[in-house]
């Protein structure tokens, strides 16, 4: 049998209480892993920041109103779902939230039907997707596969509707010169300075899939320091190399990257997105024409003001 390959971007939340016990949501019998223990949340609308989507889901799942304080980690899970025919590359990120409001309440007809605040010692006897195992560092028994799952038909993809999970670097090097590349032509953004990087491939974890691109990009080999911060972007009329306007939906990780041996940027890429790449000093980039996406995420970083 053959299985389609199918992408999903979804949003996870960890929450504690003031105990430490972590806030776990169990599968319901309809759903295809039938009682196992996972962390609240799900798959992202189309255009729908993480941020919101897990807020979002939080409240369907566990009844209680939370605010995200923090990104804890960004993952892939790649599985064979065969009753449905599809073969899915899950991009998942993971945040810390607090709980503001609300009331424990499980979700009633969904993928849930029951939410436990559970000590670190209950979780590891517990049946846990890998999600909760690498997410909390805990051992757990093996994820729980329903034996009859209920089968439903995949929605195909739409023909004028996008979605793309990207992954960028702000690269520096020694010295502290920043590395950028320049949007070709017929390219959303052409003509602006922008971070090297690109959409990730199936099956790539989104740190791989920076170093590839800056590789690709650049000529450069760089080593990933720290997880900056995940964006959310939706254009509803994007015109790009389809040749027409779609309704695109784009989730990007930044990282911050170092290249410990720097050397002339050399793009490899042929009629890609990427015209050129250059080394500029702080005072230089903020003399350039730099995408939004690109100016917010040097200012984070701290590289200009």
């Amino acid at each position: 049998m053959t299985l389609r390959q199918e992408r999903r971007i979804a949003a996870y939340g960890v929450c504690r209480d003031d105990a430490g016990r972590v806030l776990l949501v169990q599968s319901s019998p309809t759903s295809g892993s039938s009682g196992s223990w996972n962390l609240p949340g799900g798959g992202l609308d189309h255009g729908e920041d993480p941020a919101v989507a897990v807020a979002r889901e939080f409240l369907e799942e566990t009844g209680l109103v939370v605010k995200v304080t923090g990104l804890h980690s960004v993952s892939i899970e790649v599985n064979d779902v065969p009753h449905l025919g599809i073969r899915r590359h899950q991009d998942q990120i993971m945040y810390d939230v607090r709980v503001v409001g609300g009331h424990l309440t499980p979700e009633v007809d969904g993928s849930s039907h029951r939410v436990e605040w559970l000590s670190e010692a209950q979780i590891e006897g517990l049946p846990l997707f890998d999600r909760v195992r690498t997410t909390l560092g805990v051992t757990g028994l093996p994820e729980l596969r329903n034996p009859n799952p209920p089968v439903s038909t995949p929605e195909e993809p739409d023909p004028d509707r996008g979605q793309r999970f990207s992954a960028y670097g702000v690269v520096t090097d020694p010295a502290g010169r920043i590395l950028l590349t320049l949007i070709s032509e017929n390219y959303p953004g052409a003509g602006t300075w922008h971070l090297p990087g690109g959409g990730t491939d199936f099956g790539e974890d989104s740190a791989d899939g920076v170093l590839r691109e800056l590789r690709e990009e650049t000529g450069q080999t760089g080593r990933i320091t720290q997880l900056l911060t995940v964006s959310n972007m939706h254009n509803p009329a994007a015109w790009g190399p389809e040749g027409r306007a779609m309704d695109w939906h784009g989730v990007r990780v930044t990282y911050r990257v170092i290249i410990d041996t720097p050397t002339d940027p050399v793009v490899g890429e042929v009629n890609g997105s990427t015209a050129a790449a250059g080394w500029f000093t702080a005072a230089e980039a903020a003399t350039l024409r730099l995408n939004r996406p690109t100016f917010e995420a040097l200012t984070r970083a701290r590289l200009l003001s």
